[in-house]
């Protein structure tokens, strides 16, 4: 038996530690602990519910806009509003698609990239073009620095890395190409909500104003190239790399729940009804179910809160308060984390309790069940591709998380554009309208399911003298990275990463690359 630890995580939005018992080269055992308390829900407490989105939004750096999305969706419902205006939803998915697609080039090509392409291998390849001789020039003269900056702390002899070094230059020559795209998507954003991240046009009721004709033309002009982007350069790389990568469909499966509230509203603004619908897998059958925001439940035995501060409530009856931190699991020794461990509180399903995945591999199987038409060819065109046509229980693998990721950023590029046609149909419509005036002296009890690019995101909010009461949110990582329930059932990260395969437990690349497939 062999303790593995890796402390941090890099390559990741949050704070992480993964602790694993390998034996005979297999993890046996898994353990996630996030090592920064948040506490939002403590300070939002007697706040305006016209502004607290703004501080919604900050739950997270990297995907902002659906949390300031469900915020103000939340505050809606409470106060009955069923609908926005139809121009208000436009604005709202135009906003969502450019964060999805930022996040999403972001994630493949740089948090995801180096762990299957050996940048340092570039260096033995021909150069078939002057532009990738430029790019193989530029990693020479990093590596004959000696100061190798992202290249560092890596384990680029492991004998996991198993592409061609012409292959490794050219996908590291995307991976330069993908900071400008990146960058191109933020603009679109940027145009719309005033800046990025932490945008500004959002308010309950609507949006703040219509978007100019030239505003949207921008916004065209720029999501324009990142669809560019990512059907002729991410999507194929995606296709060019999965040959020599097709182990990673036999490990990684996890619990076999899967978890989406939907996110990208058509007309009809019903969540089962969006480019990505509401919608749940349960038991491993590729069978799709309804599901309710009611049925979330939480629980603490395990997270450094009082253990009745969850024991199966519902999130706004949760809170995070009692604190009862001990300590960190130790990194030195042989002793495993046992008793509290992490700052994450254990999220499960309905009565049954189950862990859920959430992330683009749900959102993907959810849409391909709910016979979307894009995800089914593209997932059908996917899964010939790499020799396992007509059989999509292949996905439930790291290598599906992989591959849903390039699908669900393909989607959503092509349809933002879409959404920008339909805006501009309704300017000249006449259909301007972009908000309407809500009375926030009423007291109710609000919700909202919006996927984050990570995951399932929901916010929850009781309002009481034009005050917030109460408010709850449940991220993408209190699913996929929930430390073990009460009953002691693994998260899906956790259980994920139970039989991933160990070939050098000082270079534990494997694991990096199970966790890394969640996103976290």
């Amino acid at each position: 038996m062999t303790k593995v630890v890796i402390d941090p995580i890099t390559r990741i939005e949050g704070h992480l530690r993964i602790t694993c018992e390998v034996e005979n080269g297999v993890v046996k055992d898994a353990w996630n602990t996030a090592t920064m308390f948040r506490g939002f829900e403590i300070f939002m407490k007697g706040r305006d519910p016209k502004g607290i989105w703004q501080f919604a939004q900050r739950i997270c750096g990297v995907c902002p806009t659906p949390h300031a999305f469900n915020s103000v969706r939340a505050v809606e419902t409470a106060l009955g509003m069923d609908k926005v205006p139809d121009s208000a939803r436009i604005v709202r998915n135009m906003m969502e698609a450019a964060q999805l697609a930022y996040d999403h080039v972001l994630w493949f090509y740089h948090l995801n990239g180096f762990d299957y392409v050996n940048v340092p291998n570039t260096l033995n390849a021909k150069a078939a073009t002057p532009g990738l001789k430029a790019v193989q020039d530029q990693v020479k003269a990093v590596v004959e620095s000696g100061q190798l900056g992202p290249f560092a702390n890596m384990y680029w002899d492991h004998p996991g890395y198993m592409l061609p070094a012409e292959l490794d230059l050219e996908i590291t020559a995307h991976y330069l190409q993908a900071l400008e795209i990146q960058q191109k998507a933020c603009d679109a954003s940027a145009m719309l909500g005033g800046r990025y991240p932490m945008i500004n046009n959002y308010v309950p009721g609507g949006v703040t104003q219509m978007p100019s004709i030239e505003d949207i033309e921008y916004y065209v002009s720029q999501m324009s190239m990142v669809k560019d982007f990512i059907d002729t350069v991410m999507l194929p790389d995606l296709l060019a790399i999965a040959p020599y990568y097709l182990d990673l469909a036999s490990y990684g499966k996890g619990v076999g729940n899967f978890l989406s509230w939907g996110v990208l509203d058509e007309k009809s603004q019903d969540p089962y009804d969006r480019l990505f619908p509401r919608g749940g897998i349960f038991d491993g059958k590729l069978e799709l179910q309804k599901v309710s925001l009611e049925d979330t439940r939480q629980y603490t035995k395990t997270s450094w809160f009082g253990d009745g501060v969850g024991a199966g409530k519902h999130p706004l009856n949760v809170g995070q308060e009692p604190i009862e931190f001990t300590n960190l699991p130790p990194i030195e020794g042989e002793a495993f984390p046992q008793g509290k461990y992490d700052w994450t509180q254990a999220v499960r399903y309905g009565t049954e309790d189950r862990p859920m995945e959430v992330g683009p591999l749900a959102q993907v199987l959810i849409a391909y069940l709910a016979g979307r038409p894009e995800a089914k060819k593209l997932v059908d065109d996917t899964l010939a591709a790499v020799g396992h046509a007509g059989d999509p229980t292949v996905l439930l693998s790291n290598l599906g998380r992989v591959a849903a990721r390039v699908i669900k950023a393909k989607i959503n590029s092509d349809n933002a554009i879409r959404w920008a046609e339909e805006l501009l149909a309704n300017i000249g419509k006449g259909e301007t309208t972009v908000y309407e005036e809500l009375d926030f002296t009423k007291t109710g009890t609000g919700q909202s399911g919006w996927d984050a690019p990570r995951g399932a995101l929901a916010h929850y909010t009781k309002l009481s003298d034009s005050k917030v009461d109460t408010y709850a949110a449940v991220p993408p990582s209190n699913w996929n990275l929930s430390p073990r329930d009460d009953k002691g059932v693994r998260g899906p990260v956790e259980e994920a990463l139970v039989g991933t395969p160990v070939a050098d437990p000082e270079k534990p690349l494997e694991i990096l690359r199970t966790v890394h497939a969640f996103d976290p």
